[in-house]
């Protein structure tokens, strides 16, 4: 699938929405979250184009809107939804776009389909965001085993936190993966700051290579 880059992570937490919204920036890209759990606080969408600076109309709007700030297959019960896999296809590209999961890869959906098998049926290149903190290690080569398990092809992996060399150095190595970058923790969060800490930390080639792929 051309023009297209999916974030997910290795957990729930640890800021891949922060990453979408500069990697997003960077690429000048459009964005888009399919399923929102939870509307009560600032959506993902809504911080997405307030820190990566995108004009109205680049940010795509969500396919459900679930009001429970839960599991996606759990907040849609509760609404009285089911979450359709083949309602979460995107549409061919002309743009780049950029396209955040939620939580892990075997977030569920409904009953029976996780966000890895939207994944596998997309066939985009993945990113995959891991935190620096102390068991990252286990959860991120486990993530990589399930995305090459299903055949979803792997851009490679951007850390999130303070730097911890040998967990990164060692994901690399165990896990066969190309490290992008490191994302650190910002005293200051803004679009300016966040902007320049994906300038120097991030080759930017790497993501236009994916996306022309």
């Amino acid at each position: 699938m051309k023009n297209t880059i999916v974030v997910t992570g290795t957990d729930t937490g640890i800021g891949k929405t922060i990453f979408s919204a500069a990697l997003t920036g960077a690429l000048q890209a459009r964005y888009w979250k399919p399923v929102q759990s939870g509307l009560e606080e600032e959506t993902d969408s809504e911080l997405v184009a307030r820190l990566g600076g995108l004009p109205e109309g680049d940010v795509l709007p969500e396919v459900y809107r679930l009001k429970t700030p839960a599991s996606p297959h759990y907040a849609a019960r509760v609404d009285g939804v089911e979450i359709r896999l083949e309602s979460l296809d995107p549409e061919p590209q002309t743009r780049p776009l950029v396209i955040e999961g939620a939580g892990g890869l075997l977030v569920p959906l409904n009953e029976t389909e996780t966000y890895a098998d939207a994944f596998r049926r997309w066939q985009a290149p993945v990113v995959l965001c891991a935190r620096t903190q102390l068991g990252t290690i286990n959860h991120t080569l486990l993530s990589l085993e399930a995305l090459r398990a299903r055949g979803i092809p792997v851009l490679g992996v951007a850390f999130i936190g303070d730097e911890v060399a040998e967990s990164q150095r060692i994901i690399g190595v165990m896990g066969k993966v190309k490290l992008l970058g490191r994302l650190p923790m910002l005293p200051v969060l803004s679009r300016e700051n966040l902007a320049r800490a994906f300038t120097e930390n991030f080759r930017l080639a790497d993501f236009q290579e994916a996306l022309a792929s």
